[in-house]
């Protein structure tokens, strides 16, 4: 099925364009990708009675290390798929940006917090607009897709294993890396010079 109108997703939170291919998550609609990758633990729901279901509301942040620093990523894409790019950056001046010519939102999105970790030590607070990449380890996501042998719960292979494979690796191996969203062009000063960085380099490899 294609979008008719513009929305957001469901599940990354990045917007879908008229035209764009669409799949049902939950009680949402998402990007097929993003529906292919979410399970029903994924895109959970409460239903008062006589009401429709909608997305519950978001769990508390995750504990932080004692003195962590905290990094904020973004990704951006102009179209899905299209050129990309994706950023990190810390208030104390550190960066690091990069593009590719032909990839997803969701993807960038990853790349940018996998490259975050990749490049700074210590206790980290990787800062994200995108619920996809923070709910993945808020709540969990990637123990059902461990144990499932990296397929979903509807038995499809997990989209961008290739950089969600390494993220959660790090992640487990250094025990002292958290999530927390942040809501994407809101005034949040980090969050839009990071965005502002991604959307440089999907440009640069358009």
């Amino acid at each position: 099925m294609t979008a008719k109108y513009a929305t957001t997703c469901g599940v990354c939170s990045s917007r879908i364009q008229p035209g764009e291919e669409i799949a049902r998550a939950g009680s949402t609609w998402a990007h097929v990708a993003c529906a292919g990758s979410a399970t029903a633990a994924e895109v959970s729901t409460t239903v008062a009675p006589g009401a429709r279901p909608t997305r519950s509301t978001p769990r508390p942040d995750m504990p932080a290390a004692d003195g962590a620093l905290e990094v904020w990523t973004d990704g951006a894409c102009s179209g899905n798929p299209g050129p990309g790019g994706w950023a990190w950056a810390t208030q104390d001046g550190r960066q690091g940006s990069g593009g590719e010519p032909a990839t997803t939102n969701q993807r960038m999105e990853i790349r940018a917090a996998l490259e975050a970790v990749r490049a700074l030590d210590g206790p980290l607070v990787v800062v994200s607009d995108s619920t996809y990449v923070v709910n993945c380890f808020r709540d969990g996501w990637w123990k059902g897709w461990l144990a499932r042998g990296w397929v979903t719960s509807a038995r499809k292979p997990v989209v961008s294993r290739d950089l969600w494979e390494p993220l959660i690796t790090l992640v487990n191996d250094r025990g002292d890396v958290s999530f927390r969203w942040v809501k994407g062009h809101s005034g949040d000063p980090m969050n839009d010079l990071v965005d502002a960085l991604a959307v440089e380099q999907s440009r640069a490899v358009a």
